[in-house]
């Protein structure tokens, strides 16, 4: 695990994925790959599937309007200069410079994850509550891109070892629903992004991404200690 952009630096490179340029500004960071990946996720701007190969993480501003988030994203993305059709944008009040990563090699492909937490409206799922029709930005997200080939049932799997893996580590960390005083599963509005290049390079497709699957495991793995590590540490200041 790192956290590269509390050392004041704004690029951080893969060790694994060199390829991939992460970048870090005052109000993202950008995760960007020359290949164009299949994409399954909740993020307010080019959710559900898509075809992407820029992954941003915004942090919106005290003036942010969540009765439109995919309209806020696309002129900031505008704004940026990235292609709308190629991007995929998550939302988020955390702090950026706190963002975990984590990467692995194993069976037929290579895994980076990226999490950025704040907990502020922790919410333990199973619950009942006050709910809304719409929703402020996502407050735990992560991101998991993957070298490798994987059918859409895998990767539907993946986000629920990702979304498991995250409720280990509130659970771990003790962190707690305010409103019920129990554990909290999560936060009221988080997001998950699972990219997968399809690359060529491999051979063997992964069918499946449970917790009993190479692949899988990896990822619950990743995913645990990057948001641990971002929920562990959110309090802290930035060159701590």
């Amino acid at each position: 695990m790192t956290q590269p952009f509390r050392q004041a630096v704004s690029r951080y490179r893969s060790p694994l994925l060199p390829e991939l340029l992460v970048q870090y500004e005052a109000d993202r960071i950008l995760i960007h790959s020359n290949a164009v990946h299949d994409v399954l996720s909740n993020a307010p701007c080019n959710g559900g599937w898509a075809r992407a190969n820029r992954f941003v993480n915004w942090k919106v501003p005290l003036s942010y309007d969540c009765t439109d988030p995919e309209s806020m994203m696309l002129t900031e993305l505008e704004k940026w200069g990235y292609d709308r059709a190629a991007t995929v944008g998550l939302q988020t009040a955390a702090h950026l410079t706190h963002a975990s990563f984590a990467e692995e090699a194993g069976d037929e492909f290579k895994l980076l994850a990226c999490a950025t937490a704040g907990t502020g409206n922790a919410a333990r799922a199973g619950l009942a509550r006050e709910t809304f029709s719409a929703y402020e930005p996502g407050t735990v997200n992560i991101i998991v891109l993957i070298d490798g080939k994987m059918t859409p049932s895998a990767m539907v799997n993946a986000v629920i070892s990702a979304t498991e893996a995250k409720s280990a580590a509130f659970a771990d960390l003790q962190i707690k629903d305010c409103r019920h005083d129990r554990i909290a599963t999560g936060t009221s509005t988080d997001a998950a992004l699972i990219a997968a290049s399809q690359s060529s390079a491999y051979g063997p497709v992964h069918r499946y991404a449970g917790a009993a699957t190479t692949i899988g495991n990896a990822i619950g793995r990743l995913v645990y200690d990057t948001v641990h590590e971002a929920v562990r540490t959110q309090g802290e200041a930035r060159f701590g």
